[in-house]
């Protein structure tokens, strides 16, 4: 019988061992390009896009309808067989209005054709919706830290998703994208979003100068960007990158609001977030079109809208959790 034991834990180390090493060998095929990395100007053509931007001062590709080749980056994917990782933080009331159609909708359309596994960070997986997934795509429920601390819902949800990016996450995906609930996925969401660092641009503030931005003004938070300076205005429905890079944003956003704590100050997470952007700077970037809000009125430059806002006024989201409000929009640079 102790024999039998004994056996029966040997072959399940075993099992265990081939499994991450399975792992590692299609992280090292990924990350140690054995398989060539296409050229930017072999996807990318921003000359195709010339009224608006498609490329920031430090050379990264800004996504617009017209400027990719899906299919080149898709054989490139395909051939690293990578899985891409999307998480999502849904309790209460959030969950049950918003959290189906989200999930129904990245089925539909996000990242068609390669593997997928959807996190789903909550604090009652008996109250989750039903959704059937389309092949090569899994969910994964994980739970809040502390499901009882509303007031801290944004804080919370972060780092739930830190904690468990430390623990599982990373070692289960190349690339992971932290989405709010808020929102509706239209079109396809696919690989030319994929990058180390990904930043989606704001649709309200897309349009306005630096100098308008609703930057964090108080030199003494943590989150303060200097009048006039500043890049772009992100908006935090999106984040994206390897888990590395998710991790740091995350990270970052706790030092960042426990810093503000100390000194009896709060900010809202799109805060840091832009903090975070201006100093690291993002290696791609989202047009408003991947985030568009339907409630403002459509200019020329948006030619398809992937993901609708859906966050109405004075709604708050679990990545952010504080109150928003509406920019008066402008069509003019």
């Amino acid at each position: 019988m102790l024999i039998l034991i004994l056996s029966g834990f040997s072959i399940t180390l075993m099992e265990y061992h081939f499994s991450i090493k399975n792992h590692l060998q299609k992280m090292y095929i990924c990350w140690n390009n054995q398989v060539e990395e296409p050229q930017l100007s072999a996807w990318f053509t921003p000359e195709k896009r010339p009224d608006v931007i498609t490329t920031t001062d430090w050379l990264a590709p800004v996504i617009w309808d017209g400027t990719y080749n899906r299919r080149i980056l898709d054989e490139y994917y395909e051939k690293l067989n990578i899985t891409i990782g999307l998480a999502v933080c849904g309790y209460g009331k959030l969950r049950d209005l918003y959290l189906k159609p989200f999930l129904d909708s990245a089925d539909k359309h996000f990242m068609v054709g390669h593997r997928v596994i959807i996190y789903i960070l909550t604090d009652d997986f008996n109250k989750l919706p039903y959704v059937e997934l389309g092949p090569r795509r899994t969910f994964k429920v994980l739970p809040l830290l502390q499901p009882e601390v509303w007031q801290a819902s944004p804080l919370n949800c972060l780092s739930s998703l830190y904690a468990h990016l430390q623990d599982d996450v990373h070692h289960e995906v190349n690339f992971l994208f932290a989405m709010a609930v808020y929102q509706i996925f239209k079109y396809d969401f696919g690989v030319e979003t994929l990058g180390r660092s990904v930043a989606q641009l704001h649709a309200w503030w897309y349009f306005k100068k630096p100098h308008d931005f609703p930057y964090e003004k108080r030199a003494t938070s943590a989150a303060f960007i200097p009048f006039g300076k500043g890049d772009f205005y992100y908006h935090h429905a999106i984040v994206g990158g390897t888990p590395l890079e998710v991790s740091s944003v995350i990270k970052q956003y706790r030092e960042g609001k426990a810093h503000d704590a100390a000194n009896k100050l709060t900010s809202i997470y799109e805060s840091y977030l832009n903090k975070y952007f201006f100093f690291n700077k993002p290696t791609k970037l989202l047009s408003p079109e991947y985030n568009w809000d339907p409630n403002i009125k459509t200019p020329p430059q948006i030619k398809c809208v992937k993901i609708a806002w859906q966050c109405l006024d004075g709604c708050t989201t679990p990545f952010i959790g504080e109150q928003v409000e509406h920019s008066n929009f402008s069509s003019e640079n």
